[in-house]
């Protein structure tokens, strides 16, 4: 299992942790090995459910129970994932996070399905290299998120989830087609000047769908156009994207604000300033001081167990190649996002169709 860093350090590396492994032996039998808990290798047992599909079992999990009980096993699952004893961790709403996860995820001892997810296919007009990379969500600590490219939008996909938004779910998408150009430092500070020029992108976004589904009812009934005349097709909506109602981010300082650009693709812009507004928390104080570029997007939101969940605005800060951040505008919170440099064999997709049905299926799994 790879863990990410101990919150808020996302530019750490992952940490690497055996859950099982298997011994081969001849006459193509083999024995599995459960490796969870703290009292060494036990017997465990491994079964292929289906194709990119397999499940894992402990047949001793009294082998994952500690002298100490409960009390004891939580405190150690607590410096093995966060780093810290309960009593660094003065805010309420986060201990009571932390103790719902612990519940969570020790109820399974290791008793767990595995499905195959392929890392997104790079073409060379992305904006960056897609990928897996870190990033903190709050009092939910660091998760991961897959960055993956769609023509004119980018999608930020859980591949680890929290109480409010499950892995597989959008978590963030940028719109690549509405650009947002940062005032001077001194305005970047200004978060009612930021929420106002984000609002008149998403009124922008807004009329131009409006525009496009009025566009395709007009052409109902129509001649048919010439074989030789491109084809209109059916109105693209503007998919906005999940955030986290306390399952976002929350926790810094003042912003970015901006006037939507033309409606381009990205290029490659030179360096600005770049400071949170005032009012904005952030876990990680040591965001970039300077960015490429910035884009509208949304984010999702929901309340605990992934209730009435929402698409709210919010912006995309692209920093350099390995870090990115996102602003989410209802919440007043931060995300910092850092590359994970760790390498995976054979995690390509075997073609974008197979990568698109994978994003559509771990999503399925949660919605």
């Amino acid at each position: 299992m790879y863990l990410p860093p101990h919150d808020p350090h996302v530019d750490d590396p992952m940490r690497f942790k055996p859950l099982f492994r298997v011994h081969l032996m001849e006459r193509k039998s083999a024995t599995v090995e459960c490796m969870y808990g703290h009292r060494g290798p036990h017997n465990g047992h491994i079964q292929i459910v289906k194709k990119d599909e397999f499940s894992t079992k402990c047949n001793q999990t009294d082998h994952h129970r500690m002298s100490g009980g409960r009390q004891e096993e939580f405190r150690t699952w607590l410096r093995e994932e966060w780093g810290r004893t309960l009593e660094d961790i003065f805010h309420e709403h986060m201990q009571e996070l932390i103790l719902m996860k612990f519940i969570y995820t020790s109820q399974y001892d290791n008793c767990l399905t595995y499905r195959r997810i392929y890392l997104p296919p790079s073409h060379p007009d992305d904006l960056i290299r897609p990928g897996l990379f870190k990033g903190t969500y709050g009092s939910h600590g660091l998760e991961i998120v897959m960055l993956s490219f769609h023509g004119k939008r980018a999608r930020g996909t859980k591949i680890t989830g929290d109480p409010n938004i499950p892995a597989g779910q959008q978590t963030v998408e940028i719109d690549l087609m509405h650009r947002i150009q940062l005032p001077d430092v001194e305005s970047l500070r200004s978060f009612n000047e930021l929420s106002r020029i984000v609002l008149e992108v998403r009124e922008q976004v807004r009329q131009e769908q409006q525009q496009r589904e009025d566009g395709a009812e007009d052409g109902e009934g129509r001649a048919p156009q010439s074989p030789l005349e491109p084809q209109r097709g059916p109105a693209q909506p503007s998919v906005e994207l999940p955030a986290e109602k306390g399952g976002g981010p929350a926790d810094g300082e003042a912003a970015a604000a901006a006037a939507p650009a033309p409606e381009q693709p990205a290029q490659s812009g030179q360096g600005q300033p770049f400071v949170l507004p005032v009012g904005v928390s952030s876990r990680n104080e040591d965001y970039p001081r300077t960015c490429r570029m910035c884009f509208y997007g949304t984010g999702l939101i929901a309340g605990h167990g992934f209730t009435s969940p929402e698409r709210t605005p919010g912006v995309f800060i692209l920093f350099d190649e390995d870090r990115f951040g996102f602003i989410w505008l209802e919440l007043k919170s931060f995300s910092l996002y850092s590359r994970v440099r760790a390498t995976f064999r054979n995690a390509e997709a075997p073609s974008p169709q197979a990568f698109e049905e994978m994003l559509k299926n771990i999503q399925s799994l949660t919605s």
